[in-house]
C-alpha cells in the first residue's frame, strides 16, 4: 500500500489523513474506508500494532498509522493520541454521512473468549465499555489503554461505542475479540447503504 493511495482526491473517495503533534506524541493517521485491509503500522507497541492490524483486516480499511511518542515514560499517550488521530480520520472520510447504514454491531469469538460491540454513527460521543481483563498486561501493552484509545476515537469520530467483553479467560484473547468486533461493527456501520442513497439516516435530518 502506498501513501498517495491514501490521500483524498474527491469526495466520491472515503479517505483522509490526519497528523498531530503534541510535546507527547508526533503522529500521522491514513485511512480508506473503502480499502482491502492493507495496512503499514507502526505505534512502537507491538501488540497495539496487531490491534490495529484486526481493525484494518476486519474492518476492510487501509490503515496507515506512524507514531512517534514517549515510550521512555509509557505507551498512554501513543495510544490515546492514536485513537484521537483515527477518530478524526474516520469523521472525515465517512463525511456528512449520507447514505451510511449509521449502525452496526457484531460479536466476535477466539476460543474461549467472546465480545460484542454495537456502534452508531451519532454525532454524539460516548463510550460504554464493560471488560474485566484478567491480566494487566499484554506484552507491553497496558490494557487499561484499550478505554484510552475507544475514548480519544468516539470524541473525535462522533459516535457512540459500546463494548462488552462477554467472557474470556486469556487477556490476549479478550482483547482480541474486542478489536476484531470494534472493526466488523465500524465496517457495516459506515457501509453504504443502497436504499437510503443521498439520505442521512436520523428523523431530524442531520447527523
Amino acid at each position: 500500500m502506498t501513501s498517495s493511495a491514501l490521500v483524498a482526491s474527491s469526495r466520491t473517495d472515503r479517505t483522509a489523513e490526519v497528523s498531530r503533534q503534541t510535546a507527547e506524541t508526533r503522529i500521522r493517521v491514513a485511512i480508506n474506508l473503502d480499502g482491502t485491509g492493507q495496512t503499514r503500522l507502526n505505534s512502537g507497541i507491538g501488540f497495539f500494532d496487531h490491534m490495529l492490524d484486526q481493525i484494518a483486516r476486519h474492518g476492510l480499511i487501509d490503515l496507515e498509522v506512524q507514531c512517534d511518542g514517549d515510550l521512555h515514560i509509557d505507551g498512554h499517550h501513543s495510544v490515546e493520541d492514536v485513537g484521537i488521530a483515527f477518530g478524526q480520520a474516520v469523521a472525515r472520510a465517512i463525511g456528512d454521512k449520507k447514505g451510511i447504514r449509521r449502525y452496526g454491531h457484531a460479536y466476535v469469538p477466539l476460543d474461549e473468549a467472546l465480545s460484542r460491540v454495537v456502534l452508531d454513527f451519532s454525532g454524539r460521543p460516548g463510550l460504554h465499555l464493560d471488560v474485566a481483563f484478567t491480566a494487566a498486561m499484554i506484552g507491553g501493552f497496558d490494557t487499561q489503554l484499550v478505554h484510552e484509545f475507544f475514548q480519544g476515537f468516539v470524541n473525535h469520530a462522533g459516535v457512540t461505542l459500546h463494548v462488552d467483553n462477554l467472557k474470556g479467560v486469556n487477556a490476549h484473547h479478550q482483547c482480541e475479540t474486542i478489536f476484531k468486533a470494534f472493526a466488523r461493527a465500524l465496517r457495516a456501520a459506515a457501509e453504504p447503504d443502497p436504499r437510503a442513497a443521498g439520505v442521512i439516516p436520523s428523523t431530524k435530518g442531520a447527523l
